[in-house]
């Protein structure tokens, strides 16, 4: 917990995910955690492959929507009408058009997208990368999508960020590894923070 500017933060170091046990909600009593202590909006950030050639190793996307494509919700199991959130505008408009200036103020190319949720860990095949190409996805990981739920679960207004650190399947010939998406995600650290300084340093959470 801290101060960035004027803006109080919460960080948190890193996620659990679906894939590690197998429980979508993992993640559900941080987000509740971050709802009590008072925060007013959320951003995420996730490590994804690229499904488009100009967002390649390194660039930053924002995410304008994603796609659900492990079947799983992290909200099984909840109790009353609260449960069936409204996912039409999961990623707020206001803190989408805040994080394009804060992007162009700070000098970073933001590329847009929509997710495509897989349960992991393993990597997608070419013919799934293919498959959500089709469907209209811009890029691919393994996480996010149940904190995104979770969010607007205990309506907190957010968005999110993939720094890109691969190309999907059967994009490029260099092999898929969790070392390539480590080294990656390195190289796009500096532009990441400039970005959410500028972010923070003037945005105000919607109402």
């Amino acid at each position: 917990m801290g101060q960035i500017g004027t803006a109080r933060v919460a960080v948190l170091q890193g996620r659990a995910h679906y894939y590690e046990q197998g429980q979508a909600d993992v993640m559900a009593v941080a987000i509740q955690t971050l709802k009590a202590i008072g925060c007013e909006a959320l951003i995420l950030t996730n490590a994804a492959g690229s499904l488009v050639t100009e967002a390649g190793p390194g660039s930053v996307m924002l995410i304008t929507d994603h796609m659900n494509m492990t079947g799983v919700s992290p909200l099984f199991g909840a109790q009353g009408n609260q449960r069936f959130v409204d996912m039409t505008q999961a990623y707020h408009p206001s803190m989408n058009e805040a994080m394009r200036s804060a992007a162009k103020a700070s000098n970073v190319t933001l590329h847009e997208g929509v997710y495509a949720w897989m349960c992991g860990p393993h990597f997608e095949t070419p013919a799934e990368i293919r498959a959500l190409k089709v469907l209209g996805a811009q890029a691919v990981g393994m996480s996010t999508v149940p904190e995104v739920i979770l969010a607007r679960h205990q309506g907190l207004p957010l968005c999110a960020l993939s720094i890109i650190t691969n190309y999907a399947a059967g994009m490029s010939p260099t092999p898929l590894s969790h070392e390539q998406t480590m080294a990656y995600a390195k190289l796009a650290t500096n532009g990441v923070e400039g970005l959410l300084k500028a972010f923070l340093e003037t945005y105000k959470a919607p109402l």
